[in-house]
C-alpha cells in the first residue's frame, strides 16, 4: 500500500538529471510552442490566432482596472499565457507540471502581490491603510478588525499559491487513480472498465477546463488586488 501511494505521488516530484533539477528547463517548454514573429507582411493562421487570443485575454484582464493599471498589461497577460500553457502541457502523459509545486506558485504569487501592495502604499498610502479598518467600525472592535484585516491581507499570496496547487494536484491524482482502476479492471470486468474509461475521458475534459480556469483566476485575483491599490 505504501508503494502504491508513493507511485501516485511520484508524478509531483521535481525531475532531475544527475542530481540537477530540471524544473527550470520544463518551465521553458511553453515558450517553444508559441510561433515566433516573422518579417512577412501576411502572418500565418497560427500567428493570427495567437494575436487574437492575446488581445482577448488582455481585454478581459484590463476590464476591471483603471487606466493607471494598464501599464501592468504585459506582465499580467504574459503570466496568464505562461500558466495556461504549463497547466495544459501537464495533462499530457509522461510530463511534469511545475504548477503542482507550491514553492513555484508562491514564488509567482508573493512578488506580484507585494508589488501591488507597495504600489498602493507609494501612490495612495492613506487609502491603502484605510482598507484595514472599515468605515463606521465601533471603537471596541477596532483592534480586532485591524488584526483580522491585516491577516487577510498577508494571507493573499498564500491563498493564491495553495488554490492553484490544490486544484491541479487533485485533478492529476483523480486522473491517475481512475486510469489505474481502468487498467486493473480490464481483464476481470471489461464492462466496468469501459465505464471507468468513459469517466476518465469526462474527467480529462474537466481537467482541461480547470487548467484554463485556474490560470485565469490566478491572474484575475492579482488584477483585483492591483485595482485596490491604484
Amino acid at each position: 500500500m505504501l508503494t502504491m501511494n508513493l507511485s501516485f505521488f511520484d508524478q509531483f516530484s521535481s525531475p532531475s538529471l544527475l542530481g540537477i533539477p530540471l524544473i527550470l528547463i520544463s518551465m521553458t517548454f511553453p515558450a517553444l510552442l508559441l510561433p515566433s514573429p516573422g518579417n512577412r507582411w501576411i502572418t500565418s493562421r497560427l500567428s493570427t490566432l495567437q494575436l487574437w487570443f492575446i488581445n482577448l485575454v488582455t481585454k478581459q484582464l484590463m476590464m476591471p482596472l483603471h487606466k493607471k493599471g494598464h501599464k501592468w498589461a504585459l506582465i499580467l497577460t504574459s503570466l496568464m499565457i505562461f500558466l495556461l500553457l504549463i497547466n495544459l502541457l501537464g495533462l499530457l502523459p509522461y510530463t511534469f507540471t511545475p504548477t503542482t509545486q507550491l514553492s513555484m506558485n508562491l514564488a509567482l504569487a508573493f512578488p506580484l502581490w507585494l508589488a501591488t501592495l507597495l504600489t498602493g502604499l507609494r501612490n495612495q498610502p492613506s487609502a491603502s491603510l484605510a482598507h484595514l479598518l472599515p468605515e463606521g467600525t465601533p471603537t471596541p472592535l477596532i483592534p480586532a478588525l485591524i488584526m483580522i484585516e491585516t491577516t487577510s491581507l498577508l494571507i493573499r499570496p498564500l491563498a493564491l499559491g495553495v488554490r492553484l496547487t490544490a486544484n491541479l494536484t487533485a485533478g492529476h491524482l483523480l486522473i491517475q487513480l481512475i486510469s489505474t482502476a481502468t487498467m486493473a479492471l480490464f481483464s476481470t470486468m471489461p464492462v466496468v472498465s469501459l465505464l471507468t474509461l468513459l469517466v476518465l475521458l469526462l474527467l480529462t475534459i474537466l481537467e482541461v477546463a480547470v487548467a484554463m480556469i485556474q490560470a485565469y483566476v490566478f491572474v484575475l485575483l492579482l488584477s483585483l488586488y492591483l485595482q485596490e491599490n491604484i
